[in-house]
């Protein structure tokens, strides 16, 4: 007796979306196996990112060096990690070190310290940033400087410091956790989009430099990475083209969904992750094939004079 006509279609369906969670369950520990004793330092290990992060490389194995400016936030972070490793699990006891990559002066110190917890570096995750939002006339130079010194002078200086002892061992891995804005900019974020697109550049340019030693720069690139409560606010956002492209902008991916990536994107050794919904992922596109449209479009959403805060 066969199966009914009627029945295929949602048999089918039903057999592919178990394949798919095999396949992403498999993949998942996959991952992680790839990361187990390898030395991984994480920076701004106690934002919502950091946290994500630390606990999937954590989970796989990884020794991990966790830096971070607020003492306090790590040994939070510390014992939540310790407290959540089963007696199954094979997971090594973290290590704390403070580092403020704004402050571009201990940076070397700090990077001499990284080194001494385990003598090597395997994976350097830089996913440290500071963002500002407000018309490019009323932002200080001061804070355009404190935001370049965040998001750019802070990662490549340890990134330099570091690198040194990838190349002597010929072995390594630098993932910068970077932005869409470091491809596109957005109105009212003119020294956080400057920073992301230098900080791009570096890295690219990096990343040619070093092949030769068997050094890996990978780079990411969520649209923006959201708070784990924080959703898009309610409203009449179909009123325009901009409002409607601005929301999908800023629908942001989970801290959870980016961590996940930057483990994979370790594993596989990817070189460019792109992580954003389809608007964003259009968006450059669009910047790229017909910028004049895009700056239109841009430019529609600075003329509706969004509520956009001044500082902060």
């Amino acid at each position: 007796m066969g199966i009914p006509a009627v029945l295929v279609l949602p048999l089918l369906l039903l057999g592919i979306s178990g394949l798919l969670f095999i396949y992403q369950e498999v993949s998942k520990l996959w991952s992680k196996s790839a990361v187990q004793h390898k030395v991984v330092v994480i920076t701004d290990a106690v934002s919502a990112l950091g946290k994500e992060c630390a606990r999937v490389f954590h989970t796989g194995g990884a020794r991990l060096v966790l830096c971070g400016k607020n003492w306090e936030r790590l040994q939070s972070l510390y014992g939540a990690l310790i407290s959540a490793a089963g007696p199954s699990k094979q997971t090594f006891i973290p290590k704390l070190v403070l580092l403020d990559l704004s402050d571009i002066s201990c940076i070397q110190d700090v990077a001499k310290e990284v080194l001494d917890c385990y003598g090597c570096v395997d994976v350097l995750i830089n996913n440290a940033s500071m963002k500002v939002k407000g018309p490019a006339h009323k932002i200080s130079l001061e804070l355009d400087r404190k935001i370049m010194d965040a998001n750019y002078f802070g990662p490549i200086t340890l990134t330099k410091a570091l690198l040194p002892d990838m190349i002597s061992r010929r072995t390594g891995q630098i993932v910068l956790v970077n932005n869409i804005q470091g491809k596109i900019g957005i109105p009212f974020r003119t020294a956080y989009a400057a920073a992301k697109h230098a900080a791009l550049g570096f890295f690219d340019c990096l990343r040619a430099e070093v092949e030769e030693y068997d050094v890996i720069v990978s780079t990411v690139s969520p649209s923006f990475i959201r708070s784990y409560q924080v959703h898009p606010g309610q409203g009449n956002w179909e009123a325009s083209i901009w409002k409607f492209f601005f929301r999908r902008l800023t629908y942001g991916v989970h801290p959870a969904d980016v961590a996940e990536e930057v483990l994979r994107t370790v594993r596989r050794k990817k070189q460019e992750v792109f992580l954003a919904n389809p608007i964003p992922k259009a968006a450059v596109y669009l910047r790229t094939f017909f910028p004049e449209v895009f700056f239109a479009v841009v430019a529609c959403g600075v003329k509706e004079k969004l509520n956009v805060p001044e500082e902060g």
